[in-house]
């Protein structure tokens, strides 16, 4: 299922927008940012091989940064290297997403347990923007809310090591939705749900709410296997 990345005037353009935001000094991490959020967009497709020298070009970077951001994304788990074929967009595996979801059950239901009062405002947010991205019957967008709903339950912590690591994993999980066909089967069935997590919060009950989060997680990685393995042929 990989493919080579076509040279195209919408992605050219796309990157050549992104090239004013690196300036002479950038760094590895600040190009990283930058195919990173590409590559949860969709613009790099799982299984796309992604080609130094275009990259290199569209960017106005170097070699040598373009290989430490490949690195680094390649740790987070998004790209991977071939032997002799170049560096690719991840294609993950149904056990990378058992994995994925029982990190996700200890990081976030931990937020939520024993959590004192807090403001669930960017909960909230969140919610709200689906609920809109939803009567517009932009899937995608209701995706990329319930996201940030998530991202938002593993910042009640309070942890800067756990935010990250949810972030990092959400966007891992991000390369599994982009091969599926039908966005809107995948996440219609969680705006009410997420809005039910909501209620909970805002209402102080933080033990139901994890009770409902582990059902959430329960309930969500078993479709998305199911659906997964009818895709890509998984197991």
């Amino acid at each position: 299922m990989f493919y080579d990345l076509p040279v195209t005037d919408e992605w050219g353009t796309r990157l050549a927008g992104d090239r004013a935001l690196l300036d002479r000094g950038s760094t590895a991490e600040r190009v990283a940012d930058v195919l990173r959020q590409r590559i949860t967009e969709g613009v790099f497709l799982p299984g796309t091989r992604l080609s130094e020298e275009n990259l290199r070009e569209a960017l106005g970077i170097s070699r040598n940064t373009l290989r430490e951001a490949f690195r680094l994304l390649s740790h987070e788990g998004l790209l991977e290297h071939q032997l002799n074929r170049g560096v690719f967009v991840r294609l993950l595996t149904s056990e990378d997403i058992r994995d994925l979801y029982a990190i996700r059950r200890i990081l976030e239901c931990g937020a939520l347990r024993n959590l004192p009062a807090v403001s669930v405002e960017t909960i909230k947010t969140a919610i709200e923007a689906a609920d809109e991205a939803a009567v517009r019957g932009d899937w995608s967008a209701v995706g990329t809310a319930n996201m940030r709903f998530h991202q938002a339950i593993a910042d009640l912590a309070g942890s800067r090591r756990v935010s990250e690591a949810v972030r990092a994993l959400l966007a891992e999980l991000r390369l599994v939705f982009l091969v599926l066909a039908d966005p809107r089967l995948l996440h219609e069935p969680y705006v009410a749900v997420n809005r039910k997590l909501y209620e909970l919060l805002a209402a102080g009950d933080a033990a139901a709410a994890e009770e409902a989060l582990q059902r959430y997680f329960d309930d969500a990685e078993a479709q998305l296997l199911s659906a997964y393995a009818t895709v890509n042929g998984a197991h």
